[in-house]
């Protein structure tokens, strides 16, 4: 029972964020085009993809939006006929910009809110996974005050510190039973307060091409003293632990963009991400109580994962733009490593929208992404859950901006 124990606490994806969850819903306008907006001065959320390309930006502006996360999971262990489904469990990744400073100076001030790193996974509480998981609610939300300055007329390079606030509540059922004939269930939750930065370069060439490079670095999410609760039998409960430390780096982005104008109305955007997760080899847990449960390292092996966007922008009318994009993006996560708090594979992204000039100085842009995550067969490691996982997204997005 000891040994099960460990075993139930080691698979613990901490946060969730190891297994592949980055949120690429940064901006409406970015999102309906595949994602891609680093090599291009487009809006506000230039602060996340770009923080040298703000000191291009013709205006100032305000921008708030929210892309809900519909997210369709199924699960057939081996050697079942029987389907299990995820819970329907919205997540709500949101997203504020702000841009400041005389568009005619070289020194220009942003602001961004954004959430890079969050979902919802929610199964049945006697689903076949229940000692893997039975609910995670996640989110990571970053504070980033920017300067972006143009050294030339075709060159701007920008820097942005960044603050993240997470939290994380994860449940699943404990291998005891309880006096009513129910398992025991077990409940993680915890905050996170931790720093990172985000830099870039933006150049217009002569050619009329423009480019970008950017970096944001790694954060290191650092839980102190979560809450760790266990309902179980009475008699074992001083023998649990009530407290836990662990730490995992979100991993660093490094992205190469470029952008091309074939026409004054016409925009095609190109980015290549690659997302460095081969930090992240192991899982460490320090509990105030190792009675039943010692201090661990759980492997996880995870490897650099690339993934490629491509967008379209067209003016059609003086208050029209409509936007398309597509995507693919490769998992980090290795053989023996899936888990159904986010059973990642290999992915297709499909993206469509549309921007809205109410006036001279409102906008509204709307965003749908559909992602198409590849069906995966895997037996993990670990928890010895054996089956195959397959997860359609859905995500509609809304933002509204003000510009002066």
């Amino acid at each position: 029972m000891k040994k099960k124990l460990l075993i139930f606490l080691l698979g613990l994806p901490f946060l969730g964020y190891s297994q592949s969850f980055q949120v690429n819903l940064q901006g409406q306008k970015q999102i309906a085009m595949g994602g891609a907006g680093t090599g291009a001065a487009l809006d506000e959320a230039s602060v996340f993809f770009n923080p040298g390309a703000v000191s291009f930006l013709k205006q100032n502006g305000v921008q708030a939006g929210i892309s809900p996360i519909f997210l369709k999971t199924s699960f057939r262990e081996s050697g079942s006929n029987i389907t299990e489904h995820n819970k329907d469990k919205i997540a709500t990744p949101i997203m504020g910009y702000a841009v400041f400073g005389s568009p005619s100076n070289r020194l220009r001030f942003g602001l961004g809110i954004y959430t890079p790193f969050g979902g919802a996974m929610h199964w049945d509480e006697n689903w076949t996974g229940k000692y893997t998981v039975t609910s995670l609610d996640l989110r990571a939300i970053f504070v980033q005050p920017t300067l972006s300055y143009k050294i030339t007329d075709q060159i701007g390079i920008g820097a942005g510190l960044v603050y993240s606030n997470g939290h994380v509540d994860l449940r699943r059922a404990v291998p005891l039973t309880l006096n009513n004939g129910q398992s025991g269930m077990a409940k993680l939750e915890g905050s996170t307060h931790d720093f990172g930065w985000n830099a870039g370069i933006y150049v217009e060439t002569i050619s009329g091409v423009s480019i970008g490079v950017t970096h944001r670095s790694s954060v290191n999410a650092r839980v102190k003293n979560g809450d760790a609760t266990f309902d179980i039998p009475d008699a074992l409960i001083s023998s649990f632990p009530t407290k836990f430390n662990a730490t995992l780096p979100l991993p660093a982005t490094s992205t190469i963009g470029f952008g091309f104008y074939p026409s004054d109305k016409t925009t095609i955007l190109f980015d290549a991400n690659w997302v460095h997760w081969n930090k992240y080899k192991d899982l460490s847990f320090d509990y105030d109580n190792n009675s039943r449960i010692p201090d661990s390292d759980s492997p996880r092996n995870y490897h650099d994962a690339a993934a490629l966007r491509l967008g379209f922008q067209n003016q059609t009318t003086a208050k029209l733009v409509l936007r398309a994009g597509v995507g693919y993006a490769f998992t980090p996560v290795g053989k023996g490593y899936v888990t159904p708090e986010v059973p990642d594979a290999d992915r297709v992204l499909l993206s469509a929208g549309l921007g809205y000039k109410a006036s001279e100085r409102f906008n509204i842009d709307l965003s749908f992404l559909y992602e198409n995550v590849k069906s995966r067969t895997e037996r993990n490691i670990e928890t010895n859950l054996d089956g195959s996982f397959k997860t359609l997204v859905y995500i509609p997005g809304i933002a509204l901006t003000y510009k002066w």
